[in-house]
């Protein structure tokens, strides 16, 4: 792959990295080999569902064994391997596999449906697609054989736990280990998912040598060593409860990872009790449903030392229940799969922690708040959060025309965020300037769903915003023109619509609002900002 499909760090800039120590020249495939090594017998990861507990050499060795198997499928180096897989251990297996011989995951979400996968293995040209036979009642199979069909690279469809159907099993492919070339630190690791603010989701890569400094640093701010237990409630592919610090930051510590299947009290607090977990990250709307069912549980949480929440801004009146009502240290959390990541510090004063979204975890992640015109405001003052450092990306894969919007020409990542910086170097996060939801902390390209709508016979035009909700922060409001003389359309038959034609069902619009016109500004433009007004004085239904 080329400088243009990924675009990487200047020279003169990764060897300041290095020289300051942030890039050690570490893989994820030697960094489990290291743990295994070291603690052979170490439970690593906990599926409680399937009641597996694997150990580290367990999991270096299936880890072999499957990246030799798919070395003789002709799974090399640099291929693209779309990675669909619920909170399962075979997640750990398939990925580090993966890792091993340099090809590259694209990690995808349960959640994600036929518009969002095809796109993902065509933009990629994926020549695998590993899934899941069925998670919460849904198919997996039937939505490979559709994808299959439109993707002419996909040379494979591995299944995992479950009948494969007319795919193979990941299960019959593992071999013997073989030798084989090994990726270098500074090689790509995998693509992630931006949640832009247009369209389908843009790639974002990561290095190994990047990406393990976060989560090496998140360990050090987060206090996760070998002693560490940390819960994987969300999707195990998310950034957030990948490296922050996550899963992979708690193998790399050499601490134990149990997943949890989904993040429900009635799920997760027996998890607490049972493997006397001492970690875990939330979102912010089901860190008030645990706040709120933690009062009546009759389950010991008393492990729990540390919950960070993040992925979306958490309000100061829900952290002051945190500890109250958990007993644990909230640590909140501020970042994006681009990079830069923010934590409160266990240390901070609780007024800190309650009313910022905390501070960078290198001191070469460079930090500008600016107004439009780019220009640096003054301390304290609100503006437009531009970054670069040492683990945030220089450009997204293979995206010319958005990497000349989203990057400055000295490297600055335009993160969308608009920010305060305190006295203490803390970022408190005042709303978002790019035209994004955030719902619960999944992030949503209003232009991909207005597009859905206006494929709809009766929908002349859409627009679609952010409206606030109390639980979710922020929920899907589409305004809708129709056109005339098209006969009677509900805002259920809308809602049905977009559904079926395979998009997620979190980007499903939660209200459908039928409007004559849309506001305009000056200038003839749709005001958005009259929409997000209009949403937010609407009665919540």
């Amino acid at each position: 792959m080329s400088p243009q499909d990924a675009p990487t760090w200047p020279a003169d800039f990764a060897e300041r990295y290095r020289r300051a120590g942030w890039w050690r020249g570490e893989t994820f495939g030697s960094m489990l080999r290291e743990r295994a090594g070291a603690h052979p017998d170490r439970i690593a990861v906990v599926d409680p569902v399937a009641g597996t507990r694997w150990s580290y050499a367990e999991l270096d060795r299936r880890a072999d064994r499957l990246a030799a198997g798919l070395l003789a499928r002709n799974i090399t180096k640099g291929d693209r391997v779309v990675v669909q897989l619920p909170n399962i251990a075979e997640f750990f297996e398939v990925v580090f596999a993966l890792f091993r011989i340099g090809a590259l995951p694209v990690f995808a979400l349960p959640a994600h449906r036929e518009t969002e996968i095809s796109y993902f293995c065509e933009f990629t040209e994926a020549v695998a697609y590993v899934i899941a036979a069925e998670h919460d009642g849904y198919d997996y199979r039937e939505l490979a054989a559709k994808v299959r069909a439109g993707a002419g690279a996909l040379r494979h469809v591995f299944v995992v736990a479950g009948d494969p159907g007319e795919f193979e099993a990941l299960s019959d492919i593992a071999q013997n280990p073989v030798g084989h070339g090994a990726p270098s630190p500074d090689d790509l690791a995998f693509l992630q998912l931006s949640g832009g603010s247009t369209g389908v989701p843009k790639l974002i890569p990561r290095t190994h040598d990047d990406y393990i400094y976060s989560l090496r640093g998140s360990n050090e701010i987060c206090g996760v060593d070998e002693t560490s237990v940390y819960l994987c409630a969300l999707p195990a592919a998310h950034n957030f409860p990948l490296s922050s610090p996550g899963s992979l930051g708690t193998l790399y510590a050499g601490g134990r990872v149990v997943l949890c299947p989904r993040p429900s009290p009635e799920t997760a607090f027996p998890l607490i009790e049972r493997e006397k977990v001492t970690i875990t990250g939330l979102v912010p709307p089901l860190a008030l449903l645990w706040t709120r069912a933690a009062s009546t549980t009759a389950h010991d949480l008393s492990s729990l030392a540390v919950l960070l929440v993040g992925g979306a801004k958490f309000s100061e009146e829900a952290a002051r229940r945190v500890r109250p009502a958990l007993g644990c240290t909230l640590q909140q959390v501020f970042g994006m799969a681009e990079g830069l990541v923010n934590y409160t510090r266990l240390d901070d004063p609780v007024e800190t922690i309650v009313t910022t979204q905390g501070r960078p975890i290198s001191p070469d992640d460079e930090i500008l708040v600016v107004d439009d015109e780019d220009r640096e405001v003054a301390p304290g003052e609100t503006g437009h959060l531009l970054t670069r450092g040492p683990y945030t990306i220089r450009g997204y894969w293979r995206a010319p025309e958005h990497n000349a919007r989203s990057f400055t020409e000295e490297g600055f990542y335009r993160t969308g965020d608009v920010v305060r910086v305190t006295g203490s170097g803390h970022l408190v996060v005042e709303g978002r300037a790019k035209d994004q939801i955030n719902r619960g902390g999944e992030k949503i390209a209003a232009e991909e769903v207005e597009n859905h709508l206006l494929a709809h016979p009766s929908v002349h035009d859409a627009n679609v915003v952010a409206e606030p909700d109390p639980y979710l922060g922020e929920r899907v409001c589409a305004y809708v023109i129709l056109h005339p003389g098209k006969g009677p359309v509900k805002p259920v038959d809308i809602k049905r619509f977009v559904r079926e034609r395979g998009l997620a069902a979190y980007k499903v619009p939660d209200r459908v609002e039928f409007v004559e016109t849309f506001p305009q500004t000056g200038v003839g433009k749709i005001s958005k900002k009259d929409l997000r007004t209009a949403a937010a004085a609407a009665p919540v239904v």
